[in-house]
């Protein structure tokens, strides 16, 4: 990848996680910005958009950060297991411990007994919206081996990177992460195979 195209994956993504995270926080914090809008605090609005503008470039940075982790950690997974099916294999287990330790391991730690529904659905509902998203990529390249690496990506990466809002278990910044996380990461796994070319060897790189 040449430093145009780096510059076009960076700049995107920057603007993909800023846009996502200004108007979901609009959204989720609706409550509490609604009288700004019904009374016109134009210049109130525009520091709170430019509070949720810097939040929104640290998410995407996080995204990133993590998605270069990721083509480092593939092509080293390549290289011990030396056959994609293998590596592939191994993707889908740990993908079902990333899901269960989602659910598990915040229940432990915050559920108190009570209901199972609040933890279980983070890891149903990141696994359902990952799972077009690795397929697309699989249609797109045009190669089956290209659905785990990529659901690998969008479950446990984009996890990983979800992690510091997880622990604190403040709902309102948990969904104000995942949204541009999520949009991030997946406008990144689909645009790569574009980016480096056409090859078989280049499109299942992520």
């Amino acid at each position: 990848m040449n430093s145009r195209k780096w510059v076009y994956l960076f700049t995107t993504t920057l603007a993909i996680g800023i846009v996502a995270t200004i108007i979901a926080g609009f959204i989720i914090r609706w409550s509490d910005y609604k009288s700004l809008f019904t009374q016109g605090e134009i210049g109130e609005i525009l520091v709170v958009a430019l509070w949720f503008l810097g939040i929104g470039a640290i998410f995407s940075l996080i995204s990133q950060m993590g998605f270069f982790a990721y083509l480092f950690i593939h092509r080293f997974g390549l290289g011990i297991f030396k056959t994609i099916s293998l590596w592939n294999a191994i993707q889908i287990v740990l993908i079902a411990f990333a899901l269960f330790d989602l659910f598990f391991f915040r229940y432990q730690a915050f559920g108190d007994g009570g209901p199972v529904a609040p933890y279980v659905w983070p890891a149903v509902l990141l696994l359902l919206f990952s799972l077009p998203i690795a397929a697309l990529k699989a249609y797109d390249t045009n190669t089956k081996e290209a659905f785990p690496s990529a659901l690998f990506f969008m479950v446990v990466v984009t996890m990983i990177e979800w992690f510091p809002v997880l622990r604190e278990n403040e709902w309102d910044w948990v969904l104000l992460m995942i949204i541009p996380l999520f949009l991030c990461n997946a406008w990144q796994v689909l645009i790569l195979h574009r980016l480096v070319g056409t090859g078989t060897e280049k499109k299942s790189a992520a």
